[in-house]
């Protein structure tokens, strides 16, 4: 009886200790998974030490991109979130490396084709960054117009972003109704839109001679300047 009762108490505390342990180990869970640490200083430091730092603090480096500055190579030159900020362990901070210093020469491009600005760039070891269009009537289609950074000047990135020229929109005619319509009067219509026209001819003895009975593209349709529309007459 004795035995039985000191069995029940030893198994009694064996539960109470396991709840207690993993209590605790939850607790400490919670604790490090919403724990709060102060973004570190990291412009300036190599990638090594700026990795360890982070590291340190729970928190995670991700190179976000590379750029040419006057740090050395693979140097932090910017970093984000900015130090001193409160981040939650296991977030990560995103770093701009340094590709080191490096004299560009980029070469003048206003004037030229895009194709042969993609050449030259290619072959001065550098790439078309952003690219956008702008109507110009007097400049040749993907001409171009503007470049940044302009020959001569530094750049941060081997990237050079181009404004191109693109043709003047089209203008386009919306197709009336026109069926009901003598072929003159249709013909009228479409010629103070300037747009082409011809007539083919069917027997329809249930229409009025002249009449216009069907039309292509159909009333509502967007024409451009080179389309046609077809017009059935009444013969």
């Amino acid at each position: 009886m004795r035995l039985r009762h000191l069995g029940h108490v030893a198994l009694l505390l064996f539960i109470l200790a396991s709840v207690a342990f993993l209590s605790a180990i939850t607790t400490m869970r919670i604790a490090i998974q919403g724990r709060e640490v102060a973004m570190p200083s990291l412009v300036g430091k190599n990638v090594t030490q700026a990795s360890q730092l982070l590291s340190s603090q729970g928190l995670v480096l991700h190179v976000a991109d590379q750029v040419y500055s006057e740090f050395p190579l693979n140097s932090v030159v910017r970093q984000t979130p900015t130090p001193g900020m409160l981040m939650k362990v296991s977030q990560q901070a995103h770093v701009v490396l340094s590709l080191g210093q490096r004299q560009l020469n980029i070469p003048a491009l206003q004037g030229k084709s895009l194709r042969v600005a993609r050449i030259e760039l290619l072959r001065a070891g550098l790439q078309v960054g952003e690219l956008s269009g702008l109507a110009a009537p007097d400049a040749a289609a993907e001409t171009i117009l503007l470049q940044n950074p302009r020959p001569g000047e530094s750049a941060a990135t081997p990237r050079v972003n181009l404004l191109i020229a693109q043709p003047l929109p089209q203008p386009t005619f919306v197709t009336p109704f026109l069926a009901g319509l003598t072929e003159a009067e249709a013909g009228r219509r479409l010629d103070q839109a300037a747009v082409r026209h011809k007539s083919n001819y069917v027997s329809a003895s249930q229409w009025p001679h002249g009449a216009v009975i069907d039309q292509t593209p159909a009333a509502g349709s967007r024409l451009g300047p080179s389309q046609t529309v077809e017009l059935v007459v009444a013969n």
